[in-house]
């Protein structure tokens, strides 16, 4: 049976999560988790373990997520509705590239990706109750050659820092990208069709 509350819960700080649900007219609350650490913003250890794949990676983290805002949503005694989380990464040659913690780091990993077609991939997954649905969605990008000067000046900006492989594609690294291949929802952290498809599963009324 649909739910004939249509509003969900997002676990996410990510301002581009939040445009892209409004994008697609989906109505959500905020579910901060909180944190000692500011720069840990979903309260999960994104380490990679040993000798995991990146696509087990993404759906690990992305469920992880799920499941300690579901558990954060019941301690606070809060409405019963979906948890939508999410989580993204970049991939080169099977190596996972996460969030640069630095311009020298920022600067290596765009100096990595030039010239290159890497792989973007993002999980999305709902929770309610005992319910858990994922979907994995996989893109391509491909970069032009940078010079040491174009990616000097873009890790100059604040642009690389909170955000996997060190470039977003909605913004000024868009001129470094030569061809996309899959969802560019996708590559900016929320593919919305597997999004709007996930949450038929879950019973929100989509039109």
């Amino acid at each position: 049976m649909r739910q004939t509350d249509r509003k969900i819960y997002l676990a996410s700080k990510s301002p581009r999560r939040r445009e892209l649900l409004r994008q697609i007219d989906i109505d959500f609350e905020l579910l901060f988790l909180g944190s000692k650490d500011p720069k840990n913003t979903d309260v999960v250890n994104e380490d990679v373990l040993p000798g995991e794949l990146p696509q087990d990676y993404v759906r690990r983290i992305s469920k992880e997520k799920a499941d300690f805002a579901w558990h954060s949503l019941e301690q606070r005694r809060l409405l019963p509705r979906p948890v939508l989380t999410a989580d993204t990464t970049v991939v080169l040659d099977n190596s996972i590239l996460g969030k640069p913690q630095n311009k020298n780091e920022a600067a290596t990993m765009l100096h990595k990706l030039s010239g290159k077609t890497h792989k973007v991939l993002t999980c999305v997954t709902i929770r309610k109750n005992d319910q858990l649905l994922q979907e994995l969605q996989e893109s391509e990008v491909t970069f032009a050659v940078l010079s040491d000067e174009i990616i000097n000046h873009y890790c100059d900006t604040l642009e690389p820092y909170d955000k996997a492989g060190a470039y977003g594609i909605q913004g000024l690294a868009a001129k470094f990208i030569t061809h996309i291949s899959g969802s560019y929802s996708g590559i900016v952290g929320l593919p919305l069709y597997e999004t709007t498809k996930l949450l038929r599963e879950a019973g929100v009324d989509i039109p």
